[in-house]
């Protein structure tokens, strides 16, 4: 079941707030069941036999769970550190199978000329997503810092369907409390029609302009994919042309996710803010899927020594972090180059940040035109390591690299379309994000005390006729393509 399809829209959410506000007025713990159990059922409703996998899943973390909260009570801390390798190990363990088992037969067969046969494993939809949060709690456990014996909440928290199956990322400690809360089982006005809004804005997002661009990006691609050798101008069309897409439809879907939680009265930590106005690589990766940046960062980075072991040594930790980073979106090479690409990346910033504060340059100024030059710089460097996120095999992606490159020269032959990919340009550079345009009503949490700024005043969104009209357009629009579903592309993550 899609955010954005009719029986979605038009049965699901509907049923699902009303029985939710009216448990809610009798009893609370009944409300969290019922929306633990509807959340289940969104989930089902793709493939039903992966529910078990799911429901296995979030009682063996709540066991471990419970267990590292007992064991820190009577402070057996080598029994702690023991159940909490046992718990982290076995969601690795999952993961891995469901997700790379294949990927790593086909290497080794295709590495050392063996044929060991292997039967295509479904990958079950989200389990990176619900892997990671779970692991997150495992840790955040053991520090001390979380503890949960309502094993209806601990469901709920896992399964809350605006985040099950493509994020964000969600820690226990930011989102139970709101579920603690009495007011958020009473309907509140204010956050149906803000959450009502945010989810338009980003259904608008996912339809008019992200699969827009499906039948620009599609053609050169599959060509890449069948040996065809593009052009200079060919690829780069393509490249900016799928840039854009996955832009819109994960900016799309994170605002129906907050959307979504906010009708139900509960804040989602923001997860996408613009992150094509970076004008660095670590800025963008403050931007772009800002709770698995924060996972990587608090369970990966640091705990493999972050910047604390001298500038050699963080590089490595900034390069196999991206590594993995890489390997989490997919199981593939493609997904291995990508996620090297940025760690080169992260590592020339870093460096270069390193050599101008050496120089005694203050990076906290900067001029317009130095911020100008960066910014491009470093779209283009995202642009061109999207290639290999996007690409159907690793050949697929070096040919197209090396078109982009120049390597087979500078043909400016072929079509694309220029001024679709403008409008779209300027309204992921210039125009105010949705976080911005709602900015009164505080609608997401900050992960990282961001200063996200307010649209212009005449672009703030409030509950009056001309944003009804407004919000009714873009709905009635984006619900007159129903023929036209697609995917969220994260959902193949």
């Amino acid at each position: 079941m899609l955010f954005n399809s009719y029986e979605f829209i038009f049965l699901f959410l509907p049923i699902t707030l009303l029985i939710f506000f009216k448990l809610g007025q009798y009893q609370q713990r009944l409300a969290a069941a019922w929306l633990a159990v509807a959340s289940l059922f969104f989930y089902a409703w793709w493939n039903p036999i992966f529910v078990s996998l799911l429901l296995g899943s979030i009682a063996f973390n709540y066991g471990i769970g419970v267990a590292l909260v007992r064991q820190i009570d009577r402070q057996r801390d080598q029994h702690k550190q023991w159940t909490l390798l046992i718990g982290v190990t076995a969601n690795l363990v999952l993961l891995g199978y469901f997700k790379y088992f294949n990927f790593f037969v086909s290497s080794l067969n295709t590495g050392l000329g063996t044929h060991f046969a292997v039967e295509n494993i479904i990958l079950p939809l989200g389990i990176s997503f619900f892997t990671f949060t779970q692991i997150a709690y495992l840790v955040d456990a053991s520090r001390g810092l979380v503890r949960e014996f309502n094993f209806i909440h601990y469901v709920l928290f896992v399964t809350y369907f605006p985040h099950l199956i493509a994020g964000p990322v969600l820690h226990h400690k930011e989102m139970m409390p709101q579920f603690d809360k009495p007011q958020t089982y009473r309907l509140n006005y204010e956050c149906l029609s803000v959450g009502l809004t945010i989810f338009t804005i980003g259904l608008f997002k996912k339809v008019m302009l992200a699969d827009e661009m499906i039948k620009y990006v599609k053609p050169v691609f599959d060509a890449a994919a069948h040996g065809q050798t593009l052009t200079f101008k060919e690829t780069w069309g393509g490249a900016l042309s799928y840039s854009l897409q996955l832009y819109f439809d994960f900016s799309g879907y994170s605002d129906m996710a907050i959307g979504l939680s906010r009708m139900f009265g509960v804040k989602l930590p923001l997860n996408f803010n613009s992150p094509y106005k970076a004008v660095n690589i670590i800025d963008f990766w403050r931007r772009w899927h800002m709770t698995l940046s924060r996972f990587l960062r608090d369970y990966l980075y640091i705990p493999l020594g972050g910047n604390r072991k001298g500038p050699v040594r963080r590089y490595a930790n900034l390069f196999m972090t991206m590594l993995l980073g890489g390997l989490w979106h997919g199981a593939g090479w493609t997904f291995v180059i990508w996620g090297g690409l940025h760690g080169v990346y992260l590592i020339i910033n870093h460096a270069w940040r390193g050599l101008r504060q050496k120089l005694g340059h203050d990076l906290e100024k900067s001029t317009w035109p130095g911020r100008l030059l960066s910014g491009f710089v470093t779209f283009v460097a995202v642009v061109f390591a999207w290639v290999f996120f996007r690409a159907d095999n690793l050949q697929a992606g070096l040919s197209m690299a090396q078109s982009m490159l120049g390597i087979n020269g500078f043909s400016f032959q072929g079509h694309f379309r220029l001024n679709t990919i403008g409008g779209m340009l300027f309204i992921a550079w210039v125009m105010p994000n949705t976080q911005q345009i709602m900015a009164r009503f505080d609608p997401a949490l900050p992960i990282r005390g961001e200063e996200l700024g307010s649209a212009p005043k005449w672009l703030q969104w409030q509950p009056n006729w001309v944003w009804l009209v407004s919000i009714f357009m873009m709905a009635y629009l984006s619900l007159s393509q129903g023929d036209k579903i697609s995917d969220f592309l994260y959902f193949q993550f």
